[in-house]
């Protein structure tokens, strides 16, 4: 496996790599990362070979309140249209959809715990998922969605919501759940955001999520063939 220069993009101390800091290291890669709640400079895209988007609570329209959020799309954009492996995560996903031209807006309801995602028809056959199961667990914490961008193929959809992930070009990757973390990352996520955890069939109690953090296992694996698929 070719040794790759990875950028990260980090939004909020609460929501980091979690396992793929772990993929990366075993594999020898090297991590540098840009983190916006900090002073920042970010680099040139020859810099880099991969660039990760991570989470994080703001939305992408948000730009008043968070003025690098448009900077950072501008950034986004260049890495994109110099033909770099881009993932983006949550937020991540969701400002993917948007520099490439889609509609972000509020789901229906918020997504938050242990919800089942399936693969989409077109998926089911797509190289980056050989392998996968057709419908499995994972861990979410959204209330926006995206419409799909022109030119890519939707990857899964949730009885929640329907554009759960996306690629573009097979180098650009869009994903609105958190196959990356693990268990400490959730007792944080949990943490900062418990004043989400509302009743609704959309969103779990606290002890619900906490009770399931055993099923990061199967969710890292799953994010470590995608990942080591990306990068042949």
């Amino acid at each position: 496996m070719e040794k790759l220069r990875i950028h990260y993009l980090q939004h909020v101390a609460f929501e980091g790599l979690g396992y793929i800091e772990i993929w990366a290291k075993e594999n020898g890669h090297e991590l540098t990362t840009t983190k916006f709640n900090q002073t920042f400079q970010l680099p040139l895209t020859d810099e880099f070979e991969w660039l990760i988007i991570l989470g994080g609570p703001m939305g992408v329209y948000d730009e008043k309140e968070y003025y690098w959020l448009k900077e950072e799309k501008n950034f986004i954009r260049s890495a994109i249209q110099a033909n770099k492996t881009v993932i983006g995560i949550c937020l991540g996903s969701q400002l993917l959809a948007d520099v490439l031209g889609a509609k972000v807006y509020k789901n229906k309801t918020k997504e938050i715990g242990w919800f089942p995602v399936s693969l989409t028809e077109e998926a089911k056959n797509h190289p980056l998922l050989i392998g996968v199961e057709n419908t499995f667990p994972v861990f979410h914490w959204h209330g926006d969605t995206f419409d799909l961008p022109e030119g890519a193929v939707q990857l899964f959809e949730s009885a929640a919501c329907k554009n759960q992930a996306f690629i573009f070009r097979e180098n650009v990757l869009g994903l609105q759940f958190h196959l990356e973390v693990l268990p400490d990352s959730i007792k944080e996520m949990v943490q900062h955001g418990k004043h989400e955890l509302v009743s609704n069939e959309c969103i779990q109690t606290k002890e619900n999520i906490l009770s399931q953090t055993s099923l990061t296992t199967d969710t890292n694996k799953i994010l470590a063939g995608i990942l080591n698929k990306l990068s042949e």
